[in-house]
C-alpha cells in the first residue's frame, strides 16, 4: 500500500472511529431512555444491566453505522479539499478517482462485515434480549413491583411504600386493587402494613403473604337501593395469601425459549419460514374459496319443477312457489347472504393478517441486505459531497450529513409500514429509500471525479428572483421622483 493510500485510509478510519462511538453512545442512551421503566427503581445488579444494554446495542448498529460513514466521509473529504490537498493531488497526476481507491476495498469490505452482523449477531442479540426480559420477571419477580407507584400485574395492580431483603421479597405499606373480569371497576381493595413474596422453583405463581390488614370488597346488589344499605364487604385478617400468576409477564417456561420472532431468523431460517408460511397462506385461500363455492353448489346445480319446466329459464322463480313459501325462500336467502359476507369479511380480515405476517418476514429478510447496500450508498454520498462543500471538521458537514441521514431514514420507514400493511410489495418498501437516493450518489461521484465545476449553480431559481426585485425597486424609485 502506498503512503498517500495509508495517509486517505488512517485519516477516514480515525474520524470513521471517532464518529462511529459517539452516535452509537448516543443511540444506546436513548435505548436506556425507553427502558427506563424496566431498569429504574427495581434493584437490578451491574451484570444483569450490562446484559440488558448487551443484548440491545447490537440492534443500533443498522442505524449507526449508515450514519457514520456519512459523516465521516464528508468530514474526512471535505478536509482533504479545505486544506488543499485534493489540488496538490490533482497537480501531481492523482485523481479523486484514484485517491478513493483504498476506501473504496475498505467500505465494500465493510459491506460484507455489516451483512454477517446482521445476518447472524443481530438475530441472537434479539433472541438473548428478548429471552432476558421474559426470564426476568421469574428469576427476580419483586423486580415486577416498584416502590411507590402501582404496578400493573394481570388485573391486579400493586403498590408498595418499601421493599427490603435480599431480593426485594419483604414489602413494607402494602395496597392492592383488583379489577373485575367484568370491567366494573374495583372488585376488592387489600390493604396490609407488610407483606412477603414467596417464589418457587420453576413455577409460574408468586406467592404474597399479607399480614395486618384490610380486605373491602366491592358488592354489586340488583336493585339500587340495596346497593346503597351494602355497597361493600369489609374483612380484617392477620394473615392473607394472594396467588399472582406471573404467565402474564413471562408467558414461557424457564426452559423454553421464544424462537418465532421475526428479527431472530437469519436468512436460511427466514426463507424456510416464509416458504412455509405461503404455502398454508395458499391452502386458506383454496379452503376458503371451497368452502364458499360448497355453501352456494345448491344454486349452480340444475332442478326441475314437477312441471317438467327449467326454473333457470323462468322470469320470475318465486311465482312458481305458493305465497307461504316465497317468504321462507326469502328469509332463507337473506340469512344466507348475511352468513356468507359475515364469514367473507372474517376470513378476509384473517387473510390479510397472515399476509402482513409474510410481509414483515420479508421486510426483516431485505433488511440485512439493504444494511450492506447501504454502507456503499452513503459512502459514495458523504465523499464527493465533502470534496464539493469543501468544508471539513464539524458545522457544516454535520448539518448535510443529518439531513440526508433523516430523508433516507424517512423514506425508508415509510416504505416499511406502507409494505407492512400490504400496501406495496415488500421489495419496492424496503428499498424505496435506496432507489430514491442512488441517483443523488451517482450525480455527486460523477460531478466530483470528473471536476465538472464544484458548485451547484441555482441561478435558474435566483435569477427570476433578482429581476423582480429590480424591477420593483427601479418602479418605485420612479414614482418618488415624480
Amino acid at each position: 500500500m502506498k503512503i498517500l493510500d495509508r495517509y486517505i485510509l488512517k485519516s477516514f478510519l480515525i474520524t470513521f472511529a471517532t464518529v462511529f462511538v459517539i452516535l452509537f453512545f448516543i443511540f444506546i442512551l436513548q435505548g436506556i431512555w425507553l427502558f427506563i421503566a424496566e431498569l429504574a427503581g427495581k434493584d437490578l445488579d451491574a451484570w444483569l444491566v450490562f446484559q440488558f444494554l448487551l443484548f440491545y446495542s447490537p440492534k443500533m448498529i443498522p442505524l449507526v453505522l449508515p450514519l457514520s460513514i456519512l459523516l465521516a466521509s464528508i468530514m474526512t473529504f471535505g478536509s482533504f479539499a479545505e486544506n488543499y490537498e485534493f489540488a496538490a493531488m490533482k497537480s501531481s497526476g492523482i485523481s479523486l478517482k484514484r485517491a478513493m481507491q483504498s476506501l473504496n476495498i475498505f467500505i465494500v469490505i465493510l459491506s460484507f462485515v455489516s451483512f454477517f452482523f446482521a445476518n447472524n449477531v443481530i438475530p441472537k442479540a434479539e433472541y438473548n434480549f428478548v429471552n432476558l426480559r421474559k426470564e426476568i420477571f421469574h428469576t427476580k419477580p419483586a423486580m415486577a413491583i416498584a416502590e411507590g407507584l402501582f404496578n400493573k400485574i394481570g388485573n391486579i395492580s400493586i403498590k408498595v411504600n418499601k421493599k427490603s431483603g435480599e431480593k426485594g421479597e419483604q414489602l413494607q405499606g402494602v395496597t392492592m386493587h383488583e379489577k373485575s373480569n367484568l370491567g366494573t371497576g374495583n372488585k376488592s381493595v387489600i390493604k396490609a402494613k407488610r407483606g412477603l413474596l414467596i417464589n418457587e422453583e420453576n413455577s409460574n405463581i408468586l406467592k404474597l403473604d399479607l399480614f395486618d390488614g384490610y380486605y373491602y370488597e366491592d358488592v354489586m346488589p340488583k336493585s339500587y337501593e340495596e346497593r346503597k344499605r351494602e355497597p361493600f364487604a369489609k374483612a380484617a385478617f392477620k394473615k392473607y395469601r394472594v396467588n399472582i400468576d406471573l404467565t402474564v409477564l413471562n408467558p414461557v417456561d424457564e426452559n423454553e425459549k421464544i424462537t418465532n420472532t421475526n428479527t431472530m431468523l437469519t436468512l436460511n431460517e427466514l426463507n424456510f419460514t416464509i416458504d412455509s408460511l405461503e404455502t398454508n397462506l395458499k391452502k386458506d385461500k383454496l379452503s376458503f374459496a371451497d368452502n364458499i363455492i360448497q355453501g352456494t353448489d345448491y344454486a349452480l346445480k340444475p332442478r326441475h319443477n314437477t312441471a317438467g319446466g327449467d326454473p333457470y329459464k323462468a322470469k320470475d322463480l318465486l311465482s312458481l312457489m305458493a305465497p307461504d313459501m316465497q317468504y321462507k325462500v326469502l328469509e332463507i336467502a337473506k340469512n344466507n347472504i348475511t352468513s356468507l359476507n359475515y364469514s367473507i369479511d372474517s376470513n378476509s380480515a384473517d387473510l390479510l393478517e397472515k399476509q402482513k405476517n409474510i410481509n414483515v418476514h420479508w421486510i426483516v429478510l431485505h433488511e440485512k441486505f439493504v444494511v450492506a447496500f447501504s454502507c456503499l450508498l452513503m459512502f459514495f454520498i458523504g465523499a464527493p459531497l465533502g470534496a464539493i462543500i469543501r468544508k471539513g471538521g464539524l458545522g457544516l458537514p454535520i448539518v448535510f450529513a443529518v439531513l440526508i441521514f433523516i430523508i433516507y431514514h424517512f423514506i425508508n420507514t415509510f416504505g416499511k409500514k406502507v409494505a407492512q400493511e400490504n400496501g406495496i410489495p415488500p421489495f419496492l418498501g424496503t428499498w424505496m429509500a435506496s432507489i430514491v437516493l442512488t441517483p443523488l450518489a451517482i450525480f455527486l461521484t460523477y460531478r466530483a471525479t470528473n471536476d465538472i465545476g464544484v458548485m451547484i449553480n441555482f441561478d435558474w431559481i435566483t435569477l427570476p428572483f433578482q429581476k423582480l426585485s429590480e424591477k420593483l425597486f427601479k418602479n418605485n424609485n420612479n414614482q418618488n421622483g415624480n
